[in-house]
């Protein structure tokens, strides 16, 4: 897995949504074997199958995290990099959002 580097923050792993798609459709076929087996056999197999499933699910619950700590730096660093913007750019700033604020105004208004 890839990190991004956000300077200042702890190196995060880079999750895509592609990665944790994949995990939570291993997740769900797990269980869905889990489910076959318990009702059809016990023993031996069943034990393995829940170990299977217990395994897919530990590896997207972290991910998961992961990916949840990734968004959270990204969050911080984008809010940072907006405070930072704004009070070096205090009237750029107001007219980026009187200039939004129309828009989004006109596009309400012609519903």
């Amino acid at each position: 897995m890839s990190t991004q580097n956000v300077p200042g923050e702890p190196d995060v792993p880079d999750v895509t949504k592609e990665q944790l798609i994949a995990d939570f459709k291993t997740v769900v076929a797990d269980a869905e074997a889990l489910i076959k087996a318990t009702a059809n056999q016990g023993g031996e197999a069943l034990a393995s199958v829940r170990a299977k499933a217990e395994a897919s699910l530990a590896k997207a619950k972290a991910q998961m995290a992961d990916a949840e700590a990734a968004l959270l730096v990204r969050a911080k660093a984008a809010a940072k990099a907006t405070d930072v913007y704004v009070h070096e750019n205090p009237w750029k700033a107001i007219g980026i959002s009187a200039g939004l604020a129309l828009l989004v105004g006109f596009i309400m208004g012609r519903r």
